[in-house]
């Protein structure tokens, strides 16, 4: 009798391993130089400040050295790297306007559907431009303004605004990449939701890298005044190639006074790419910040979405999986300050490994001398599905005041023998006997996701489960 596959080397990414025709694209030159920062500039017509910016990070990024803490970033090689590549096309508020190749490709990544269900907006980054972009009249009457953030910065009410904020959360001496994308950054979003509005349906951006050897340097900034409330989803994903890409966004979030604001993430980019994303939260007084993150794509990932809780009251919660495949080195983990009295955080993470991948879960939790009667918790979970991944746990705690309570804790394990012969015994198969205990330990966390991508995941780990032994 044949026996049935039940293992697979890699999940099937037709959904997201097809590439486009770059005819029409323009490329700058590889490579970083005060010239192609300053031809960046340019093109984007922006006030002298941005550009006085840029110069400075870049300045930044050559005197800091690269990581050496985490994965090697021997495969990156920055004189091989395009970092500004625009679409043929200019940004379009109407779909049909788009050409048909960039049009097709969102359509297969489901942008179109996400809008006709009732999304707020949809924002669509093609490569380093926002190539389209909509936003329903409900939320626009309610005062909220959701655009691009170049779009924004040309606009005399947001510059300002704009100014003010930008990579405050995240300065460029923060370490090399953030200094990069302080250089080199184009495309991303800019979100302000005006003082007691309450936004009952969510907003949306895809990134979708299609450039070949390229990087994409979106930033998003997101502004939720005061006892508002705001859900923001963002989608990835990348065609693979054998040359290296590079994702180094940037996120910051500003949460007032009991203001409320849900981040959800699910970062599937193909195994070429180096993802190097830095995402930042301020919360003030009695705000919260909810991250919700999913990281199953990439072949290098550094990603620690960081909680600042400024104000009294303030909390986070975070709630991340990541799924580390063959050729994959996953280093994820989120980090909280807890900056004022009566903070809490809660942190729950789940990771799973098959095929020789390779988790990291990193995790930072300060309190400072203000934290009296501060609280948090963190607590990560690991998987490995057979006997060649890895899977490790480097929690750190810097603890300045006396009256708080802070918890860790951390379990690795694998599938039990017991419990697959247990499923099979009431007639389910190896196959699904695995998938369902995959399920089983994922549930918390894709309970947490959009609807869409909860499926997205749910599908992810039932390919990487299919298969056969022996």
């Amino acid at each position: 009798m044949e026996k049935k596959r039940t293992q697979v080397d890699d999940i099937d990414r037709s959904l997201y391993d097809f590439a486009d025709d770059e005819a029409g694209a323009e490329r700058l030159d590889a490579g970083l130089t005060p010239e192609i920062v300053r031809e960046i500039s340019a093109k984007k017509d922006e006030p002298d400040w941005m550009l006085d910016f840029r110069l400075r990070s870049l300045d930044t990024y050559q005197r800091i050295p690269a990581p050496d803490w985490g994965p090697a970033l021997d495969g990156l090689d920055m004189d091989h790297i395009v970092t500004y590549v625009k679409p043929n096309t200019e940004q379009q508020s109407d779909w049909e306007s788009l050409p048909d190749d960039v049009k097709n490709t969102f359509d297969r990544l489901g942008i179109p559907q996400a809008e006709r269900a009732y999304l707020a907006g949809v924002g669509a980054q093609y490569d380093s431009e926002l190539v389209y972009h909509n936003m329903q009249d409900t939320a626009a009457k309610q005062g909220i303004v959701y655009s691009g953030i170049e779009e924004a910065l040309h606009d005399p009410q947001w510059e300002p605004l704009i100014r003010s904020k930008f990579m405050t959360l995240i300065p460029p001496t923060d370490h090399k990449f953030a200094a990069l994308h302080g250089a080199v950054w184009s495309g991303g979003s800019f979100v302000y939701v005006p003082a007691g509005v309450k936004l009952d349906f969510p907003l949306q951006s895809y990134f979708r890298l299609n450039a070949k050897g390229a990087g994409q340097f979106e930033h998003t900034l997101i502004v939720v005044e005061d006892d508002a409330d705001l859900h923001f989803i963002e989608g990835c994903s990348a065609p693979k190639y054998n040359v290296a890409n590079l994702h180094a966004g940037a996120v910051e979030l500003f949460v007032g006074k009991n203001a409320r604001l849900r981040y959800s993430t699910i970062e599937n980019w193909s195994k070429n790419m180096y993802n190097l994303n830095t995402k930042r939260a301020r919360v003030d007084e009695g705000g919260a910040v909810e991250w919700v993150s999913g990281s199953f794509g990439s072949h290098v990932g550094y990603l620690y979405p960081m909680s600042i809780l400024a104000g009294r009251k303030s909390t986070c919660t975070f709630t991340g999986i990541t799924f580390a495949g063959a050729g994959q080195n996953l280093d994820t983990g989120c980090k909280v300050v807890l900056a004022a009295p009566e903070t809490s955080a809660a942190v729950e993470t789940k990771s799973i490994s098959k095929g020789g991948g390779i988790s990291t879960f990193r995790s930072s939790v300060v309190a400072t001398e203000a934290a009296r009667d501060s609280a948090a918790s963190v607590s990560c979970q690991s998987l490995m599905l057979d006997n060649a991944s890895r899977s490790d746990t480097i929690p750190a705690m810097d603890i300045r005041c006396k009256h708080v309570d802070i918890g860790h804790e951390a379990t690795i394990g694998r599938i039990s023998d017991d419990t697959v012969f247990y499923l099979m015994s009431r007639g389910v198969s190896e196959e699904e006997a695995r998938t369902m205990v995959v399920n089983g330990f994922a549930d918390p966390v894709s309970k947490e996701l959009p609807l869409e991508y909860a499926v997205e995941m749910n599908n992810l780990i039932k390919l990487e489960m299919e298969g056969a032994i022996g």
